[in-house]
C-alpha cells in the first residue's frame, strides 16, 4: 500500500492554472498534489553572445525553492552567493526539455526565460516544473502571435515529465516525498506528447534494478505523461 493510498499507476491530483501573474507574457501555477510551482515565461529581445547573428532564438530556465517550501526553512541560495549543484542541474534539465518543443528559427532572435519557483515541495518538483513550464511557454508564444511577432508555428510538441519509482518492490507512478525518500529506485521521465523520449534519469537508491523493472517504470511514465498532456491541452484550449 502506498502512503497516499493511490493505485500504482495513479497520479496525484494535478492542476494547471494559467495567467496567474499579471506582468509575465506567460504564467502557470502547477500543482502535483502538495507540490506547487509558480512558472513564468518572459520574452526578451536579447540573446546569449554566442547566438547573436545566427537567426534563431533561445529558451532557458531558472529554478529555485522558496525558504519555506520545505518542512524546515532552507537558506536562500542568493545569501550564500552561489547556486547548489542540484539547482543548476534542474534548471538545465528544464531548459533542455523545453527547447525540444520549440522551433528556434521560427522564434527569431529572441530569448524566452522560464522561471520556476517552488512554493511548496512534496516530491517531483522538477517534473511539475517542466509540465507547468510548457503551459507558460505556450501562453508566451500565444502572446507573441497576437502581436504579429511570429508568422509561423513555433511550438512543435507538447512536453511533460513525471517521476516513477520502485517502492516496497512495486513500480509506482508520481512519487511524493514519503515514497521518494524510501524508494529502492527512482526515475524521472521527460517525454513529448506523442511518446518520444527527451530525457530519462534513473537511479538505484538501495538495490540495483532489472531491465524488466526499468521497462515497467517506462510504461508507467508513458501513461502518466499521456494524462498530463491531456491536461495541458485542456488548460490552453
Amino acid at each position: 500500500m502506498r502512503p497516499s493510498r493511490r493505485a500504482p499507476d495513479e497520479l496525484r491530483p494535478v492542476s494547471l492554472e494559467r495567467g496567474v501573474v499579471k506582468y509575465a507574457e506567460g504564467s502557470c501555477l502547477v500543482k502535483f498534489g502538495d507540490t506547487h510551482v509558480l512558472v513564468t515565461a518572459t520574452l526578451e529581445d536579447r540573446l546569449p553572445p554566442w547566438l547573436k547573428g545566427q537567426g534563431r532564438g533561445w529558451v532557458t530556465a531558472e529554478y529555485g525553492m522558496l525558504p519555506r517550501a520545505t518542512l524546515e526553512r532552507t537558506r536562500r541560495e542568493a545569501s550564500s552567493g552561489k547556486q547548489t549543484g542540484r539547482t543548476v542541474e534542474i534548471q538545465r534539465l528544464i531548459g533542455r526539455s523545453l527547447r525540444t518543443a520549440i522551433d528556434l528559427e521560427a522564434l527569431g532572435e529572441r530569448q524566452i526565460t522560464v522561471d520556476c519557483d517552488v512554493l511548496q515541495a512534496d516530491g517531483g518538483t522538477r517534473t511539475a516544473s517542466i509540465t507547468g513550464a510548457w503551459v507558460a511557454l505556450a501562453d508566451c508564444i500565444k502572446w507573441m502571435k497576437t502581436r504579429n511577432m511570429i508568422k509561423t508555428e513555433v511550438l512543435r510538441a507538447n512536453v511533460a515529465a513525471i517521476s516513477c519509482g520502485i517502492y516496497n518492490g512495486t513500480p509506482v507512478l508520481d512519487l511524493d516525498y514519503a515514497e521518494d525518500s524510501e524508494a529502492e529506485t527512482d526515475a524521472n521521465f521527460v517525454m513529448t506528447g506523442d511518446g518520444r523520449i527527451i530525457e530519462v534519469q534513473g537511479t538505484a537508491e538501495k538495490t540495483p534494478f532489472t531491465e524488466a523493472e526499468f521497462l515497467a517504470l517506462m510504461a508507467l511514465a508513458r501513461k502518466g505523461v499521456t494524462r498530463l498532456v491531456d491536461l495541458q491541452k485542456m488548460a490552453i484550449a
